[in-house]
């Protein structure tokens, strides 16, 4: 796939649902609600997102991140968001961690090429440049219409 792609998958463009409005404007006892037969609230889905994104945006700078020991640790708790304010401030984390991915994206064309260093041993396994990880990070924000997340391998 081409980084045009990935900007678009990234930005909303063409056939591509916007991430950043899926989210906004959804008030903080709505984005806490859990719908029955889905394990996780809308909120709890962006965190997750934004735990992931920030992750990789690490690792992308070269910082060594630390890996949860297990899968949980990158869920926020089930009384997430606390308050109004709360949730407000993970959408915003949200909102700014895709402009830096989609920054990243937009770089200098060499840029991409480079390697991000493997930080766990679940990196050895897949590819490593930075375009890659930006590749495997977008599937985290791939958000469909009706709200729900793409998140394979989680």
């Amino acid at each position: 796939m081409s980084r045009r792609t990935l900007i678009e998958l990234l930005q909303g463009k063409g056939a591509h649902a916007n991430p950043i409005t899926a989210v906004q404007g959804i008030p903080a006892q709505l984005a806490a609600r859990k719908v029955d037969g889905y394990p996780y609230s809308i909120c709890q889905i962006v965190g997750h997102m934004n735990f992931w994104m920030d992750y990789e945006v690490r690792r992308i700078r070269q910082e060594d991140p630390p890996y949860p020991a297990h899968a949980a640790g990158s869920w926020p708790p089930d009384s997430f968001p606390a308050n109004e304010a709360e949730w407000e401030q993970a959408v915003a984390r949200f909102v700014a961690l895709i402009e830096e991915l989609s920054i990243l994206a937009q770089s200098d064309p060499e840029f991409p090429n480079c390697e991000v260093k493997a930080t766990h041993k679940v990196h050895s396994q897949q590819a490593s440049s930075v375009l890659a990880v930006l590749w495997q990070t977008r599937c985290t924000t791939a958000i469909t219409s009706d709200r729900s997340s793409c998140c394979a391998g989680c």
